[in-house]
């Protein structure tokens, strides 16, 4: 079998990202994208679809990667699935397709209601479909049956109608994609520093003396990233990463607006030093850390800002004895780093007078994710690295509204505050019980006591942890409603009602009664700032996110005191009531609809980042944590022997979460060097001579799940890779079907997609 691995040798960026960006615009018809790519992520520009990465704060003639020019493309792209399609092709059918095929067929045109009898869907008009979803969740015995998921990729002006329409209805099952990717950040920074987002903008950037990267691949989640890493390495700043892959983005990255980069393939390198911890052994090594600081201190270093501590802190002593109690053998075991390497990081961060931390999903899809980033918060509290120029904690978010859709109501655990202010402005009292997260969402399709899913864009099923079952269960609901521009896997296993109702992408112009819209988004900096789309709709039957959201709101509702058709046709209706909400329960958004309009958009403050201490103490949280000897993998192997190897799922160069993208030359994941199938599954060599393995062998995968549920995917080549013994890495999506919904972290209940035990065996 030929081996599907070209290794990259090159340089991440330069000339390999602007081919890349040129088969975007090849592959999806140029001319639509290349109308959008030079107003993408520019003031009062295009916010890009493609990430949720912090725009510049100065001017940049170019301010995108290459994975932002794919989501541009896709989006714009001149194929189409119309009725005419989906009536020659039965959902049975489209269920062998794959997720890039899927995508592949273009957009949706015109709004869809699933006919059993043929298997298909078949056109509807838009106000029998808001007619048919509303009759259905009227019909629910109790509003707890219904749950309402979102995207983080929808604005604020639909996530704010999309929450209130859900509470308004009665239920606070409102699960989102932070359940499945950053949960654990918030409830971590939320515990330690009293809010749950970024302590640092970007310009914070240029002002540390090192950088600290955990669990994070910028070169294909954020690319952006790297020009901010590169830039920090060219002036002196030290950039530290944690990572059990080496990734080339990590490395090095020539910046393809720099000439003398793209042509030599040779770029800045990034990493000073790159840290192969063992898939989970953060926790450890950030332990260590903390050990190695704390024993310099004891020794007469003075490392420590005993100012700070005092100050603003409470724990300090719990926590440094726990540090101090652990032992170095175990630290050394659970990370997979010699207490010589883990010594070495330390003293780059005692060296440093300023210090950013900065992590994604690595971190984030643990058993033990909420304790980990506790730990990197205590790291960064020794030395009062929160709160001041060139310092503090930021986990990269990955759609790019997530953390606005958060901030304007979107989740299953609302505040009280936020509460209050629905029943002051709207005069209802919203349901106050914490609803549905995405796991207990997934189980209560499978249990059957959910029986309606309405879904806000998003490849829910597909997203998530045992993607087979789930699909299979969504089939036996009474309703399923999804709010998408294309079809997904989610979409073909429709309810007794399925409806597939086509939005405007946010590159599109929209027009409203009220006239021209725009829309508005929060990225991980906490930086609100709008979004105006000027192409021309896919199809003249698309409506927008707000005005479906507001009509199946009306249409489920009635007429009351809350303005459905005025938010859907003017969406500065929609800012003012968010202005009028927030008042008691999120500061910064006052005369939100005369500051969107300014070019960068506003700030949104953080409290901790002022040194205000929003905690049960009142002071920024040390945690003490002991190394877990209760893990995921350890109840495996003592299930399932030693056998049983770590897999983490990953996502490929040429992806956007569950989106795939494809072009003829078969490329799959240029750093990695895939080529030809996504079917591939990373393995050290130490792994394979332990189990009698060999370099290209096709395996089946096999998990070794704790509820004892058979689980595989078959027929996945192995591919020698350099990366710790007994981890093993493989595709997000394609492997989800491996993951129960058993696995999840402490707390936050993510599921733990980078932390699967699981079994190979030869293909069959």
């Amino acid at each position: 079998m030929q081996h599907p691995i070209r290794f990259y040798k090159k340089s991440a960026g330069g000339l390999g990202s602007l081919h890349g960006t040129a088969k975007a615009l090849r592959s999806n018809g140029a001319v639509p994208a290349l109308k959008v790519l030079p107003r993408l992520n520019q003031p009062l520009g295009v916010d890009c679809p493609g990430c949720a990465y912090p725009d510049s704060p100065k001017d940049k003639a170019v301010d995108f990667c290459e994975q932002g020019a794919w989501a541009v493309a896709h989006e714009t792209t001149p194929r189409r699935a119309p009725p005419e399609f989906f009536a020659a092709h039965t959902l049975a059918e489209l269920r062998q397709r794959s997720e890039a095929e899927l995508e592949g067929f273009g957009r949706l045109t015109a709004p869809m209601l699933y006919d059993s009898a043929s298997d298909t869907y078949r056109e509807v008009a838009w106000e029998q479909a808001f007619q048919l979803a509303a009759q259905a969740l009227r019909a629910l015995d109790s509003p707890q049956r219904a749950v309402f998921y979102a995207s983080g990729r929808s604005s604020n002006e639909a996530a704010f109608p999309y929450q209130l329409f859900a509470r308004a209805f009665g239920t606070n099952n409102m699960p989102d994609s932070s359940n499945y990717c950053h949960e654990s950040s918030g409830m971590a920074l939320g515990s330690t520093l009293g809010v749950g987002k970024a302590t640092i903008t970007r310009e914070d950037f240029e002002h540390a003396e090192a950088i600290f990267v955990f669990g994070q691949n910028p070169g294909t989640n954020h690319p952006r990233m790297l020009g901010d890493l590169r830039e920090a390495a060219l002036r002196g700043c030290r950039v530290v990463v944690f990572n059990p892959m080496l990734e080339p983005g990590l490395r090095s990255f020539a910046d393809p607006q720099s000439p003398k980069e793209t042509l030599t393939g040779h770029g800045a390198r990034i990493a000073t030093e790159y840290f192969q911890v063992r898939v989970g052994g953060d926790l450890a090594a950030l332990t260590g850390m903390a050990k190695a600081v704390l024993e310099a201190e004891q020794a007469g270093g003075k490392v420590l800002d005993h100012e700070f501590i005092a100050r603003h802190t409470s724990g300090f002593e719990e926590f440094a004895a726990t540090v101090r109690a652990a032992a170095w053998s175990q630290i050394e075991a659970d990370s997979g780093l010699s207490r010589a390497r883990i010594e070495q990081a330390a003293a780059v961060y005692i060296t440093s007078r300023a210090s950013i931390a900065t992590w994604c999903m690595g971190l984030t899809q643990h058993e033990y994710a909420v304790e980990t980033i506790q730990a990197l918060v205590n790291l960064m509290l020794l030395r009062g690295n929160v709160g001041r120029p060139g310092a503090g904690l930021m986990p990269v978010r990955g759609h790019s509204n997530v953390q606005g859709d958060r901030t304007v109501g979107v989740t299953n655990r609302p505040k009280q505050e936020w509460l209050d202010g629905l029943q002051r402005v709207f005069g209802f009292t919203p349901p106050a019980a914490h609803g549905l997260d995405a796991v207990a969402a997934i189980k209560g399709i499978m249990d059957g006591s959910v029986h309606a899913f309405l879904g806000l864009g998003g490849n829910f099923a597909v997203a998530g942890p045992d993607t087979p079952r789930v699909l299979q269960a969504m089939q036996g609901l009474q309703l399923t409603v999804h709010i998408a521009t294309k079809l997904n896997r989610t979409h073909l296993h429709p309810g007794r009602v399925g409806l597939l109702l086509p939005c405007l992408g946010r590159t599109e112009r929209d027009e409203q009664a009220g006239g021209p819209q725009f829309v508005s988004v929060e990225d991980t900096a906490s930086m609100v700032h709008a979004s105006t789309g000027r192409g021309e709709p896919a199809s003249a039957k698309l409506r927008s996110e707000p005005h479906i959201v507001t009509e199946l709101a009306r249409a489920t509702l009635g007429e009351s005191a809350i303005p459905w058709q005025a938010m859907g046709s003017d969406y500065a209706t929609t800012r003012s009531l968010i202005e009028q909400v927030a008042q008691t329960a999120v500061a910064g958004f006052e005369k939100y609809n005369e500051r969107i309009a300014q070019p960068r958009g506003f700030y949104l403050p953080n409290s901790a980042r002022n040194r205000d201490w929003r905690t049960a103490s009142g002071k920024a949280q040390f945690t003490a944590i002991a190394l877990p000897q209760d893990t995921i993998m350890r109840r495996a192997r003592a299930q399932y022997g030693d056998a049983v190897l770590c897999l983490a799922t990953v996502r490929a160069h040429r992806q956007y979460n569950t989106t795939v993208y494809r072009d003829s030359t078969g490329e799959v994941d240029r750093y990695r060097g895939v080529h030809h199938t996504r079917k591939v599954l990373f393995i050290g060599a130490a792994t394979m001579a332990r189990l009698g393995l060999r370099d290209g062998q096709l395996v089946d995968i096999h998990a070794a799940a704790p509820d004892g549920i058979a689980r595989q995917c078959k027929g996945y080549q192995l591919v020698r890779y350099d990366v710790p013994e007994g981890d093993v890495f493989g595709y997000f999506p394609e492997l989800t079907p491996l993951i129960s919904p058993d696995l999840m972290a402490r707390g936050s209940k993510t599921p733990a997609f980078k932390e699967v035990p699981v079994l190979l065996t030869p293909a069959g």
